[in-house]
């Protein structure tokens, strides 16, 4: 029977990999081996990893591809992409390369604006917080003038700090919420740390304030924390050419392929369904890139689709339109990232990833993950209103299933020339591998 370990964070690497392989796992010889295959060889840059997280036993892969060719603003990027999906990085560099001649993919920053809330219970007179709050708000930028002074001199800060009453949503419930500017960092520990002060201000401040009862002086924080809704921080890319040029050839069928591709997207627009599948091929570039360059996934993807839902339905983030014979697709899409601080500037792989982007800036990477997601939705919405997804996604698959199977090179080589003209299912490719076997 396992039993509840205690300073399990304590223990050293090794003996933590001994007591997950002896108590979680059949094989205790095996996972030891397969955990430590993946440590770095250099014992300086295995530390540097061991010491990212807590409770670090060994590395954890994804592949890191390159998808070329995208012309963003008329200017050449190739962009890393870290992804365990097949056929992602090459749908975006195909629809990377379909662009290419048509003008690329032009992006323009929407808004920068963060966010951030002190979250408080004050039991009391409205108007008498109003007027509270009025006289308070120099005290809280003053007060976090020791957080804000390298920020300002970058021309970034805090914009601006609001009380909101939310009391017909929740009981006594109002909020700081403030605006942030953080520039080429994500900002998050920046602004969390603003609004920390800000919150002992507001409880210190309250207690001074003579127009308070005794009851009213003592405001209750309940927290103070940096929102991943950024409603204020979007990016828009569009891709747009003429009808004729989408089927490089048949004026009809194109003016068709056009017509059904709005279509698609008018489907993703109102029905949730499949708007939620929709939106997830978009974050399959967005989340591609972010992972490469070292940002929070995880709050981008929270932020995004929130931002989906914003008008109380969730819907499709793309647009497509048709209109005096000009095709247009286009997204806006909420990207709050950094270029420096965090990971950026300590995972080695991250740092080439963003010297391989030509060292943008946060709104240059904005863009250039916006363009990312687009590229990646219009491959699928294309794929998905011909040929259909499967015939792609599947033969890209094909290797996969091939190493499941333990297939040699050389059967590698003879089954990938097959299926160029058989369609690759998984029991197709289990049949053929067998007959291979057999022959």
């Amino acid at each position: 029977m396992i039993t509840p370990i205690q300073g399990f964070s304590k223990l050293s690497k090794d003996e933590k990999i001994n007591w997950i392989a002896s108590n979680y796992t059949h094989n205790t010889q095996q996972t030891k081996e397969v955990l430590k295959v993946y440590w770095n060889s250099d014992a300086k840059l295995q530390k540097l990893h061991d010491e990212f997280i807590e409770n670090t036993i060994t590395n954890y892969y994804l592949p890191l591809g390159i998808a070329p060719n995208f012309l963003i603003n008329n200017k050449l990027y190739a962009v890393p992409m870290a992804i365990e999906e097949s056929s992602v990085v090459a749908a975006a560099s195909k629809a990377a390369k379909f662009w290419l001649t048509r003008g690329g993919f032009k992006t323009t920053i929407l808004g920068t604006e963060k966010v951030g809330q002190v979250h408080f219970i004050f039991k009391g007179d409205e108007k008498k917080l109003e007027s509270f709050f009025t006289a308070i708000k120099p005290v809280l930028f003053n007060d976090s003038d020791s957080i804000t002074t390298s920020m300002k001199k970058r021309g970034g800060g805090i914009t601006n700090i609001e009380l909101r009453n939310k009391t017909e949503d929740l009981e006594h419930y109002y909020q700081l919420h403030c605006t942030f500017e953080t520039l080429d960092a994500m900002g998050a520990n920046f602004i969390n740390s603003c609004l920390e002060q800000f919150a002992k201000t507001l409880k210190r401040e309250a207690l001074a304030y003579t127009d308070f009862s005794d009851e009213e002086k003592n405001i209750e924080v309940v927290m103070s924390i940096l929102s991943n809704y950024v409603p204020n921080c979007v990016v828009r890319a569009e891709v747009s050419c003429t009808v004729e040029e989408l089927s490089e050839g048949n004026t009809e069928e194109a003016q068709h392929l056009a017509e059904k591709i709005v279509q698609a997207v008018n489907i993703a627009k109102i029905e949730p369904y499949r708007a939620v599948t929709h939106n997830k091929g978009i974050m399959n570039g967005i989340d591609a890139v972010i992972l490469a360059t070292g940002n929070d996934f995880r709050a981008i993807e929270a932020g995004v689709h929130a931002y989906a839902s914003r008008n109380g339905k969730y819907s499709s983030l793309t647009n497509a339109s048709v209109d005096n014979g000009v095709f247009k697709f286009w997204l806006d899409v909420p990207l709050a990232l950094g270029t420096v601080g965090g990971l950026t500037n300590l995972h080695p792989l991250v740092k080439t990833a963003l010297e391989i982007l030509q060292k943008p800036s946060a709104t240059e990477l904005m863009q250039i993950v916006a363009a990312t997601g687009l590229a990646q939705n219009y491959a699928a919405v294309r794929s998905l209103v011909t040929t259909g997804i499967q015939e792609g996604h599947m033969k890209m698959h094909l290797l996969n299933i091939l190493n499941q199977l333990g297939a040699t090179d050389e059967e590698k080589k003879t089954l990938t020339a097959h299926f160029k003209t058989n369609t690759v299912t998984h029991s197709a490719v289990v049949s053929a591998y067998n007959n291979l076997k057999n022959d």
